[in-house]
């Protein structure tokens, strides 16, 4: 059996299911820099001749040395892994099936930001990665700042070139280790001009383009910012695990205490240039003690207006509760890593040796204090009327509980008098002291006190010989009356307290009850006026405010949503002006607070929903930062209420409009089926008989040539619906090709001979230029265009083809000297459906443009319409040009 007991206890199933899963994935480790250059992939070959000399299998995966020597030598001895011709273009890329089963202990993966070739199992590197990390490998890569997704606007605005290859920010913290390789703007300019970088003329334009040195700058300050605020996550996570016992100066952080004596604006402007010098962030807290809960309604509104100063000036602000504090500033302090803390000097009284700041100097001997200066007193005049009727209140309070005292006082007395006569006296004491206890927790602190000393009296006048009199004939009841003084005291202050203690904890529990009552009850709201309702009721609860939902119409108007639940109206310029700008207004704000009621616009994302206007019955409640951060809170919940039936209206918009396009679509291709094969019986017999009769020389020879024509327009039209049916089903398959770029205009311009009989039509295209595509798909993208200018240019307009090379681009300019493009259709042009005037007599449905955009894109290219200065319309077409294959002299013969 002992031994049974010495047994150790039994791992925790789940623990032992997580160590063995985060055992069996890989390592991650990233060499981060702010751009090209810096020495990354130089750090990383460094870092696996090391692993391989303590004997672990490293395989080189993608090392890209880009022709630099002193990079190339790092790889002797180092395994390579041969790469495999993936995708159509057959281009050589990391060989990710080779890899797993080769199963290395570390690979290395340079530029982890890269983008596979089409045909790849993944369509990024680092997802490769992720696969290699999956199955054990520990992975070695390189990636620059420029690459996170969340900093590539910034980089963007910073240097004007967007990079297109991004890494996920949750892949990047997820590294297990990120070392960051800086080099100075300075050293890497010099080794580009020394060609240790890039090779021959690409230095010089790096240099002029990109590496400038303010870019450079820029680009390094991402680079260190991001990497320390990845070690300060970092830091905060074991500093969590580790406990919150002691503050760790990694970063300047202050804390600004505000209290009875100490709250004046003088602090808070001292505290926020501090904060602003050190370049830290700052918080501001309000301890309230049970004897501040008592302060007059004219100084903790004083108080309430300096912590909303410190809101103001960037501060986090919160209000605590707790009987001590020093230890409530403490334990906050330490919960948060605020290293220092600033206070006000308080007035030294004489029978008080230790000050507020003494005793944080005792109890945090490891944190930094800066006492402050006060140049005046804080004091605020009070308000006549509240200092009136905050006084009333209280003294009413302290009478019922005088009173109260001195009713309990004599039951106890009569009782222990008359029906305890067989007890000991001394048993009298704890009955009064039950009475002191009860006092206290009903009516607080001074009562209690009186409570205590007229038992005192009572108990010696009924129960110390000789009775009767205060006297005292033997001196042991001495000690019991001053043990009887102290108890009541001491318990009157601790029964106060716990009650001071619950009626906050009562109150944290309503706000958290109304929170999930307004959650819940808004979860199910179906419309504007159920969330306006609610609101309205849950509001009403909580803040004892009166509260109005205005939400924007279809024009943009704010109207009232729901019953009018508000006093006075709110003035429709303030609120306009709330809605626009997205903040708030009215009382308690910076904007018109002489208003008495707020304006709080509800936010979702970067979209404003509507306004919610609140009118307390108190002002003040609007100023306690808890009250303001719950009702922040609220805004953000109806917000995404809002939010959230905006969606669904749209869901369902979308999903039925995508139901009428799926049944338009299944209906055009229904027709195009049915009306392909008569069209094409109808267009060969007119052929045959355009033919007949022009071998009689017919007068009809023109009309059957008519007849020839409008069937081979209406079968473009049929084309144009069945290739839109079999784009909107996904089956565009492309057949890349290297063609000629005259043979495929020349294809075009033959399908429309026909049509183009008097017409003027020029080309201007370069020699020999190949493109690689789909020659039938493109030759519909020029038939098309050149149909779309045929119809609406007029019989006396000019129309021409120019092409030209732009570097590794082929641009194309198909135009007219027509009537041009009405602007507001440049941008829908290409549209389904779309057509430049809808009551136009020209045929057709507006599907040749859309196919035609949908056809270049899929080749890599842009199309778009513009107006030329000249007169007329030209549609523009920029299609990638690379390199074309060499012909050898056999290929030739």
């Amino acid at each position: 059996m002992n031994d049974l007991h010495d047994e150790l206890p039994r791992p925790d199933p789940d623990a032992l299911l997580l160590n063995h899963s985060d055992s069996h994935r890989g390592k991650l480790k990233i060499y981060f820099g702010a751009c090209a250059g810096v020495g990354k992939t130089f750090a990383m070959l460094q870092e696996a001749q090391r692993l391989r000399a303590q004997g672990l299998d490293v395989l080189a995966g993608v090392v890209e040395t880009h022709d630099r020597a002193e990079t190339a030598a790092l790889l002797n001895g180092l395994a390579l892994l041969p790469r495999r011709a993936t995708g159509r273009s057959r281009h050589a890329e990391f060989d990710l099936d080779a890899a797993l089963a080769r199963h290395p202990a570390v690979i290395l993966m340079d530029e982890l930001a890269h983008t596979n070739v089409q045909g790849s199992r993944h369509p990024k590197r680092w997802q490769d990665i992720e696969e290699l990390l999956e199955a054990g490998i520990d992975v070695i890569t390189t990636v620059n700042v420029q690459h996170l997704e969340s900093l590539n606007d910034v980089v963007g605005g910073v240097t004007g070139i967007q990079v297109r290859e991004t890494v996920p920010d949750p892949f990047f913290d997820s590294a297990d280790e990120v070392v960051l390789v800086d080099l100075p703007p300075d050293d890497l300019r010099q080794r580009l001009k020394e060609g240790k970088v890039y090779v021959g003329d690409r230095a010089e334009r790096a240099i002029e383009n990109f590496f400038r040195k303010g870019n450079l700058f820029a680009l390094r300050e991402l680079a260190l910012r991001r990497t320390a605020d990845r070690v300060d996550d970092q830091m905060r996570a074991w500093r969590d695990q580790q406990g919150r016992d002691k503050v760790w100066h990694t970063r300047d952080a202050i804390l600004l205490c505000i209290g009875d004596d100490t709250g004046s604006e003088k602090l808070v402007r001292t505290a926020a240039r501090l904060a602003a010098r050190l370049g830290s962030e700052w918080h501001a807290v309000y301890v309230e003690t049970p004897r501040l809960n008592r302060l007059p309604e004219a100084r903790r509104r004083a108080i309430l207006r300096t912590l909303q100063l410190a809101q103001e000036l960037g501060a986090e602000t919160a209000t605590l509760s707790d009987p001590d504090e020093a230890r409530a500033v403490l334990r906050y302090a330490r919960e948060h890593n605020l290293g220092k803390i600033v206070t006000g000097r308080q007035p030294q009284r004489r029978w008080r040796r230790d000050s507020f700041a003494q005793r944080l100097g005792e109890l945090g001997p490891d944190l930094d204090l800066l006492v402050v200066a006060l140049d005046e007193p804080v004091r605020d005049a009070p308000h006549p009327l509240s200092g009136q009727r905050a006084n009333s209140e209280k003294w009413r309070l302290y009478l019922r509980g005088c009173l109260m005292a001195l009713l309990l006082c004599i039951l106890v007395t009569g009782v222990g008098r008359w029906l305890l006569v067989e007890f000991d006296p001394a048993n009298s004491v704890m009955i009064y002291l039950l009475a002191v206890v009860l006092v206290a927790l009903r009516y607080g602190r001074w009562p209690s006190v009186f409570a205590t000393v007229i038992n005192i009296i009572a108990f010696d006048l009924f129960f110390v010989a000789p009775t009767g009199t205060v006297a005292v004939s033997d001196l042991q009841y001495l000690v019991t009356f001053a043990v009887m003084l102290a108890v009541g005291v001491i318990v009157g202050n601790l029964t106060a307290g716990v009650r001071y203690q619950a009626k906050v904890a009562r109150y944290r529990e309503q706000r958290a009850r109304h929170l999930y009552e307004m959650a819940k009850a808004l979860g199910s709201d179906l419309t504007p006026q159920d969330i306006a309702s609610t609101s309205q009721r849950i509001i009403d609860v909580t803040l004892q405010a009166r509260s109005l939902l205005l939400l924007p119409d279809e024009q943009g108007e704010l109207q009232t949503v729901g019953d009018t639940a508000i006093g006075t109206p709110p003035d429709l310029a303030i609120a306009k002006w709330s809605y626009s700008k997205g903040q708030p207004a009215g009382a308690g704000t910076d904007t018109l607070p002489a208003v008495p009621y707020q304006i709080l616009p509800l936010k979702s994302g970067n979209h404003c929903r509507g306004l919610l206007v609140v009118e307390p019955e108190n002002l003040r409640q609007l100023m306690i930062p808890e009250q303001q951060r719950l009702l922040e809170t609220f805004t953000v919940l109806i917000a995404n209420a809002l939010e959230r039936m905006a969606l669904s209206h749209s869901e369902a918009a979308s999903r039925l409009s995508a139901e009428r396009e799926q049944l338009r679509n299944a209906l055009l291709s229904a027709l195009s089926h049915d009306l392909r094969t008569p069209l094409t019986v109808l267009f060969g017999q007119a052929e045959m008989l355009m033919l007949d009769l022009a071998s009689e020389e017919s007068k009809y020879v023109g009309q059957a040539n008519q007849i020839r024509e409008q069937t081979l327009s209406t079968i473009r039209l049929v084309s144009n619906m069945l290739d839109m049916a079999r784009i909107q089903s996904g089956g565009l398959n492309l057949r890349e090709e290297w063609v000629a770029l005259d043979e495929v205009i020349g294809g075009a311009l033959s399908s429309m001979g026909p049509s183009l009989k008097g017409h003027e039509f020029m080309l201007e295209l370069p020699e020999m230029v190949l493109i690689k595509g789909d020659s039938a798909m493109l030759e519909r993208v020029f038939t098309n265009l050149i149909e779309n200018s045929l119809k609406y240019a007029g019989n006396a307009a000019q129309h021409g083809i120019r092409a030209w090379r732009d570097r590794d681009r082929l641009e194309i300019a198909v135009w007219d000297s027509g009537p041009g493009i009405a602007p507001e259709n440049l941008a829908r042009i290409f549209d389904k459906f779309a057509r430049g005037d809808k009551e136009s007599a020209v045929p057709g449905v507006g599907l040749g443009l859309a196919i035609g955009k949908t056809i270049i894109e899929s080749h890599r290219g842009r199309i778009w319409a513009e107006n030329r200065p000249e007169g007329g319309a030209v549609f523009r077409l920029s299609l990638p040009l690379p390199a074309a294959p060499e012909i050898s002299e056999e290929g030739l013969k």
